[in-house]
């Protein structure tokens, strides 16, 4: 499956990130960052973020860099097969790690589950670095991430691990436009996150329910949705997408369309999340 694109990024009436000179100062700083770090392992799922740092990485060091993938049952299965893709078309070598279940102290989705599902990944990228001596570990942390609930990050803190969007002030929408610049055509894909973030803190993960999950995003996907999100609740899907794309379901036949494709994914109920869209809805009750 092709990734899904969101639409283009708004202009802003300032346009500092569209002017070609500044666009090619701030790849110029990250490329003088990055270079200076001898060589590095990146966490890589694929995404926008983790893709721009990865062809980055890939121009400043050559075959000094590597990307690093784990596969486990709570991330979204096509995505996986993109990274693989998208490794390739850059020339960086991949590592990929296949994780048959879900480790138990994340089964029962408790709220510190990023911060333990990053400790254990990122302490095994650390000692692959180790063996196979690289400088660094990376993530594609970017400067727009600060601003939002991100438990996980004190994992990469404590474990050292360096985020060099982050420390080089390239923001979500500077990462945007120079990709669309340079020619990686995930330029404008959806923002992403795992599948554990569509289940509510305390309820129980299964193989099952995140395989469901992706089936119905995938599906609404299919339908042309840009953003979309499918959120269980014990046995009731919340859909989200983007707010200016909630009108579409303001028509019976979508409706009875997505509601019959809900049931046959094994949910009981389907419901519209009337807002829409929002990063992290499930965090608003912390």
């Amino acid at each position: 499956m092709t990734a899904p694109v969101a639409p283009v990024p708004s202009r802003s009436k300032t346009r500092e990130k569209d002017n070609p000179l500044q666009i090619q100062g701030t790849y110029t700083t990250l490329i003088d960052h990055l270079r200076s770090m001898g060589s590095l392992v990146i966490a890589f799922s694929g995404g926008t973020d983790s893709t721009f740092l990865l062809k980055a990485a890939k121009d400043a060091l050559g075959d000094r860099v590597a990307a690093y993938t784990v596969a486990a049952p709570y991330h979204i299965q096509w995505e996986i097969r993109e990274a693989a893709e998208l490794a390739e078309r850059i020339g960086v070598r991949q590592i990929l790690v296949q994780e048959d279940t879900i480790p138990p102290a994340i089964r029962q989705n408790p709220p510190d589950r990023c911060y333990l599902c990053k400790k254990a990944l990122f302490a095994e990228m650390v000692r692959f670095a180790e063996r196979e001596g690289f400088r660094h570990v990376a993530d594609g942390t970017n400067a727009d991430d600060r601003a939002e609930y991100r438990p996980g990050m004190q994992a990469l803190q404590e474990l050292g691990i360096r985020s060099p969007l982050l420390e080089t002030g390239v923001t979500k929408r500077g990462i945007r436009v120079i990709s669309r610049e340079i020619g990686l055509t995930i330029w404008g894909k959806s923002a992403s996150a795992c599948l554990l973030s569509r289940i509510p803190y305390g309820q129980e993960v299964t193989e099952q329910d995140l395989r469901k999950i992706e089936q119905a995003e995938v599906y609404l996907l299919g339908l042309g949705f840009k953003t979309v999100r499918v959120r269980l609740h014990g046995n009731v899907a919340r859909i989200e997408v983007s707010p200016e794309e909630r009108e579409r379901f303001f028509d019976t036949e979508m409706l009875d369309a997505v509601a019959e494709k809900m049931g046959d994914f094994d949910f009981a109920y389907a419901t519209l999340d009337l807002p829409g869209y929002r990063t992290g809805s499930l965090d608003e009750g912390l």
